[in-house]
């Protein structure tokens, strides 16, 4: 979400705000991520604040209702939308904004400014103003009035309700007077300051570009934000990590089912107590994560960091992991070829987007079957970035003496000399590519491995016995164009490995030329030249594209 300024015939200096995102958003409510902005400001009277809470909520309700009041048929620009100044006896007056996008519906935007308010007093009461967002709505108050606001602005008196709380609770301490003077004072020595600021960042603090949720953010560093949860609310998530939530268990630590207060569904790894490669990896994955986005992975929602407990909250991705599936002898036969095909090009897409297209670039490094999570529409997504490692966008390749992934998966030039470059994972997805093909696991092939087993059927015409079963009525055609794919990723030689955008477009292609493979990995054949190829035509290949 940004903010610009813009100038009509008949508005000056008017506030656009402009949301993208890559998926549809209209009509649609979202309450994630939240954004959260307080004032650095507190309040610093303890019993006025809780006195102070009481009128706060009633005026935060009276806002709330202003805001969702609006007829389905009214004013688009000013729909969902209010500004009040509360005017106390007790305290200075409080100004207050709420808007939500004008395309939902009353009840969306009610749900959605209330769980904002919600976000805010978690994180945030005590402050002298602030606010928070989420995609489909946002609010802000202030104790000076929120510039740009003034037009129209509701005034409304609000009645004390002091006298229902006991006498020490409503007593102010010396410096205070009916009028909250001290209050008043604060303000006109502050805003002087800082009103510049506001004036500049206004919209955009209130859209910030940080996310937070249910705790305050930190930052372990110059160049990552991280978002962090309460072990309270993972606690009650997953109600104290019952086995009834359990969803598996891995070498670094166990996977359980949550429930935020807001109805979200979430997945929590909790990793091992005191593993200290474990600890390496939980801030690597929160440091990547943070900053990438896209369909094909999946969402970091946030962390969890208190004493020994090192805790990962994800979205919650219901059909588990691959080889759930692809290694299952029943539930391989949900694995149609339109389905492994969607999976295949998903997987390349998300590792292209690691690769070249984010703003970073990364190196997986543990690419296998059961890092890759399907959702309810069986869409992959890439999982597990604990090893990952990032390179600088002119670096190519590195090396490292910490050999981290899965034997079977992990590139001959990294295993044996921990050489790392995008065609690390090039091979990791050939290998799993031909997986996806034959149903069987890379390890189940004693002394050789899947790519060379395929390979010598390869070399001698016969790549059926590579297919699985379930897929003899598909098209043998698209079938060995995949083969071959697999080959060409789980080559030897990493520079004679693909790219995955070459990979992209061959899967989406009838008619494009692709090399003949070499011989892969630990087979020591290599009896193809080096510029051999043939050309996977229309004429040949018409029955299904892979796309």
């Amino acid at each position: 979400m940004k903010s610009f300024r813009w100038t009509t015939r008949d508005i000056d200096n008017a506030s656009c705000l402009v949301r993208y995102a890559n998926h549809s958003v209209y009509a649609k409510l979202e309450l994630f991520p939240p954004t959260l902005s307080p004032n650095p400001l507190n309040i610093e009277e303890p019993k006025s604040l809780r006195l102070f809470r009481r009128e706060w909520e009633a005026l935060t309700n009276l806002t709330v209702q202003s805001a969702t009041s609006a007829p389905e048929n009214s004013s688009v620009v000013l729909k969902f939308y209010s500004v009040i100044r509360a005017e106390f006896t007790e305290f200075a007056d409080v100004y207050m904004m709420m808007q939500c996008t004008p395309e939902i519906l009353s009840i969306e935007c009610n749900k959605c400014l209330r769980q904002c308010v919600l976000n805010y007093q978690n994180n945030n009461w005590g402050s002298q103003g602030g606010g928070g967002r989420l995609p489909s709505c946002f609010f802000w108050w202030e104790l000076y009035p929120i510039p740009g606001s003034s037009e129209d602005m509701r005034r409304v008196s609000m009645i004390s309700r002091a006298s229902t709380l006991p006498q020490e609770d409503t007593k102010l301490k010396p410096g205070y007077d009916k009028k909250g003077k001290r209050i008043r004072n604060i303000v006109i020595i502050v805003v002087p300051t800082v009103i510049s600021l506001f004036v500049f960042v206004g919209l955009i603090i209130i859209f910030g570009q940080r996310r937070k949720f249910y705790i305050k953010e930190c930052s372990d560093s110059d160049e990552q934000s991280m978002l962090r949860f309460g072990m309270r609310i993972i606690l009650s998530a997953t109600n104290d990590f019952s086995p009834e939530n359990k969803l598996g268990q891995g070498g670094f630590g166990t996977v359980y089912k949550g429930i935020l207060p807001n109805g979200q569904e979430i997945a929590v790894k909790r990793l091992v107590s005191g593993s200290g490669q474990g600890s390496t990896e939980f801030k690597n994955e929160v440091s990547l994560l943070t900053r990438l986005e896209h369909k094909n992975l999946v969402k970091l929602l946030g962390f969890c960091n208190e004493g020994d407990e090192k805790i990962l909250v994800y979205e919650l991705v219901p059909n588990s992991s691959l080889d759930h599936f692809i290694f299952d002898e029943e539930r391989r036969s949900f694995l149609t070829w339109e389905v492994r095909c969607k999976i295949i090009e998903g997987i390349a897409k998300g590792l292209l987007y690691l690769h070249e297209d984010s703003q970073l670039k990364i190196i997986h490094r543990d690419l296998k079957a059961s890092n890759i999570l399907l959702d309810a529409d069986m869409n992959p997504k890439i999982a597990d970035f604990g090893t990952a490692r990032m390179f600088d966008t002119d670096e190519t390749r590195a090396e490292t003496r910490r050999i981290a992934g899965t034997r079977g998966y992990m590139a001959p030039e990294y295993l044996n000399h921990g050489k790392i470059s995008a065609k690390s994972d090039v091979f990791s997805f050939g290998v799993m590519l031909l997986e996806m093909i034959s149903g069987e696991r890379n390890n189940s092939f004693v002394g050789e491995g899947l790519a060379a087993f395929a390979w010598k059927r390869w070399v001698e015409g016969k790549p059926e016995m590579v297919i699985d079963p379930l897929l003899m009525k598909t098209s043998r055609n698209e079938i060995i164009k995949l083969i071959q794919i697999g080959l060409l990723c789980a080559q030897e030689n990493a520079a004679k490995r693909p790219t995955m955008s070459s990979v992209i477009l061959w899967l989406g292609s009838e008619t494009v030329t692709i090399p003949l493979p070499r011989a892969p990995a630990f087979t020591g054949n290599q009896s193809q030249s080096d510029n051999s190829e043939m050309s996977i035509s229309n004429n040949i290949f018409t029955e299904l594209s892979c796309r």
